[in-house]
């Protein structure tokens, strides 16, 4: 009996052994930069097309030379590389692009080894205008040279982008008005709290409580200035085409250049217009542009302006919607050796034909009306979407639906940074193709 019973105990194998976290413990690890992605990421692509650019613009600007003190500066390569692939991977927040270039091997890997903080990686985003500027023609100037760009034929579309304000921000001028004096009375006070030297670590508090100060200050004296501009704007309009309901124009305290726009969805918002100008064969964009206007109406003549200043040459012809039509543009672009593609709108007596030249119609606009009856007029218009309207689509799925900063120039230096990104992968795809 009791033979039996021994048997059927279990033996004593005693504590498992286990493998436990030891998160204090130091230790080495090699790493292979390199060996972090793949030798088709994405990111090699972009790395190896921001090595063929001219960056002297971004590089005369650093203060950091040889021969005198002073921290060395980071590669502006670096930079580029990483808000253009950041751009492609839908990441528009520097603090975002802060976490990524510790945490992801593709932006380690464009790091380099190199640290970067948000403030280096947002002041660089938006205050190198001129030079982004630049770049956008050096990227579709090269494609030019290969013969990849043709410039051919060109469609402009737009997109209305969600502005950093709100709709509360928008003041009348008389609300205006009592900001002014409200952000002044309380600088006078700031001034006088730090004047009175308090101890060490208060200064340092009423110090930056007075920059915000000045920085709200200066935001509400930019929004008083545009509620003037918008006055104007509407006086000239009321005396051309009287106003009924008279309104107050408004700014915005938080983002003076902002406008409220009818978005897409049918709603009204502040917002910025986005103009872009893309080659149709090849969907290189060659002409970037922002608005404060909520339609598209005379912004033809511009941007040919603008394709023509950065290349040398006009294109042969323009594809835009009926937003875009104006007679004096379309004359323009006729002076320019340019014919425009662009939809009439209904007569408004049903007596006149909409596409045969009028008696008061100058030469570019009586070729204009003829052409866009043709069959061949009509069949190179349906080439617009494909091009125009594809690249707005993509600049929203890369992130383009709301805006992280504030004013127009800052607007522009973020379109650039889209178009030269879009640029990036339509040169992967059309060197290879060719």
């Amino acid at each position: 009996m009791s033979n039996t019973s021994s048997a059927s105990e279990e033996p004593d194998l005693g504590r498992p052994r286990l493998l436990r976290p030891e998160r204090h413990q130091l230790g080495w690890q090699p790493v292979d930069i390199d060996g972090l992605i793949p030798s088709d990421h994405r990111a090699r692509a972009v790395w190896a097309y921001v090595e063929e650019l001219d960056l002297s613009a971004f590089e005369r600007e650093i203060l950091a030379v040889e021969g005198r003190a002073g921290h060395p500066a980071i590669d502006p390569r670096i930079l580029v590389a990483l808000w253009l692939y950041a751009t492609l991977e839908g990441v528009g927040s520097a603090r975002a692009l802060e976490r990524l270039c510790e945490e992801h091997h593709a932006y380690r890997w464009l790091c380099g080894g190199v640290g970067v903080n948000h403030h280096t990686l947002s002041d660089f985003r938006v205050h190198h205008g001129r030079a982004l500027d630049g770049l956008l023609t050096q990227s579709a100037g090269a494609l030019m040279a290969e013969g990849l760009v043709k410039l051919r034929r060109v469609a402009q579309d737009g997109v209305r982008v969600r502005a950093s304000a709100s709709a509360p921000s928008f003041r009348r001028s008389s609300t205006l008005a009592e900001c002014v004096k409200d952000a002044r009375t309380q600088l006078d006070r700031l001034k006088r709290e730090l004047d009175a030297d308090p101890a060490a670590t208060n200064r340092r508090q009423e110090a930056a409580r007075r920059r915000a100060a000045q920085e709200r200050m200066a935001r509400v004296k930019r929004a008083v200035k545009a509620a003037k501009g918008a006055e104007e704007r509407q006086k000239q309009a009321a005396k051309k085409r009287p106003s009924k309901d008279g309104e107050e124009a408004r700014a915005s305290t938080t983002d003076a250049d902002a406008r409220v726009m009818r978005m897409a969805d049918g709603g009204f918002r502040p917002a910025y217009n986005a103009q872009f100008a893309t080659d149709t064969a090849s969907q290189v964009i060659v002409g970037v542009e922002v608005t404060t206007r909520g339609n598209d109406y005379r912004e033809m003549s511009p941007m040919l302006e603008q394709v023509r200043r950065r290349y040398g040459r006009a294109p042969r012809q323009w594809l835009a919607d009926g937003g875009y039509l104006d007679k004096n543009d379309i004359e323009r672009l006729a002076e320019a050796g340019t014919e425009a593609f662009v939809p009439a709108l209904a007569p408004r007596r049903p007596t006149r034909p909409g596409h045969r030249p009028w008696r008061e119609d100058g030469p570019g606009v009586a070729a204009w009306r003829r052409r866009m009856e043709t069959e061949r007029g009509k069949a190179i218009y349906r080439e617009r979407p494909g091009a125009a309207e594809c690249v707005n689509a993509q600049a929203r799925n890369r992130g383009l639906t709301r805006l992280l900063v504030r004013g127009r120039e800052k607007v522009r230096a973020v379109l650039l940074w889209f178009a030269i990104a879009h640029n990036v992968l339509r040169a992967a795809r059309l060197r290879p193709a060719r």
